[in-house]
């Protein structure tokens, strides 16, 4: 049987070993056909041979759909991959973080057993600073009291003192009323009524003023209270005492007096010179008398 050009261009479109079926099928119908094959019988068969051609190409269009959508899958599998390899990089990354921390919180767990060391040590430095301090305040105590026991020595100390310094000034006063009625006669001209003494004087306000050394005297028939005081060593200090709490209120009282010191020695050159400049009539020394 003759096989149109078109069949052929059909045929060649099929697969190698599916276009040799198909020919030996030909040729079976062809050799049937001689034999009993009619007209509308051959061409239900070329009916049936273009179905399978239309069907080979579908499968065909199929197959390469299935190919592209395995390009596709194999495309999606290689990016999951990359992204695998990613995450695994990016889960050692962590790996090594989590390794850097723990070793970061090893290091902050031994600073912070040092820090709690060196609390300790601190909390005892601080017991032994407390204890110190006790033993300090306790000290402080006894030198206290050791202090308040200095103090009443001292002030027994100063009582002995003073006595002896009263004593001493007792003993200057003493023998300057012996020698002064002399000594006053002598340079001054003065003639000592009575004798000196040792007493309080009242001021013009009624206060009681003590007097080391006070005595009357008439000089050219005028009456002239001699004022005294005996100093062991007279200073400037104590010529502006005199001053200030024997000659000025005495003058308020007497009027004209005459005001004299007595001393063993002078703690400065220029003693002398400022008690006369002040108003005192003389400076006797004990070495006088």
């Amino acid at each position: 049987m003759p096989v149109s050009v078109a069949l052929i261009r059909k045929l060649e479109e099929i697969e190698p070993r599916l276009r040799g079926v198909l020919f030996a099928i030909l040729e079976e119908i062809e050799r049937q056909r001689e034999e009993t094959v009619t007209k509308k019988e051959f061409n239900e068969l070329k009916e049936i041979v273009r179905e399978l051609a239309e069907a080979q190409k579908r499968t065909e269009q199929r197959v390469e759909e299935l190919a592209q959508a395995q390009k596709r899958t194999e495309q999606r599998v290689e990016e999951l991959a990359q992204a695998q390899k990613r995450t695994e990089q990016r889960v050692e990354e962590l790996a090594q973080a989590q390794k850097r921390t723990e070793q970061r919180v090893e290091e902050l767990a031994q600073a912070q057993k040092r820090t709690e060391q060196r609390v300790e040590e601190l909390a005892q430095a601080q017991k032994r600073t407390e204890q110190r301090v006790e033993e300090l305040a306790q000290a402080q105590k006894r030198t206290e009291q050791e202090l308040q026991k200095l103090i009443k020595e001292h002030a027994k100390t100063r009582e002995q003192v003073g006595g002896l310094s009263s004593t001493v000034g007792y003993i200057l006063e003493n023998e300057a009323m012996k020698a002064l009625p002399t000594l006053l006669a002598q340079e001054f001209g003065l003639k000592i009524e009575g004798r000196f003494v040792r007493k309080f004087v009242k001021d013009k306000k009624g206060r009681p003023i003590e007097v080391n050394i006070i005595g009357e005297a008439i000089k050219n028939g005028k009456k002239i209270v001699i004022i005294g005081e005996a100093k062991a060593q007279l200073s400037k200090n104590k010529v502006l005492e005199f001053l200030r709490k024997r000659m000025k209120p005495l003058q308020e009282v007497f009027g004209e007096i005459f005001p004299i010191l007595i001393t063993h020695m002078i703690t400065q050159p220029d003693v002398e010179e400022y008690a006369h400049k002040h108003g005192i009539k003389r400076v006797y020394y004990s070495y006088e008398f």
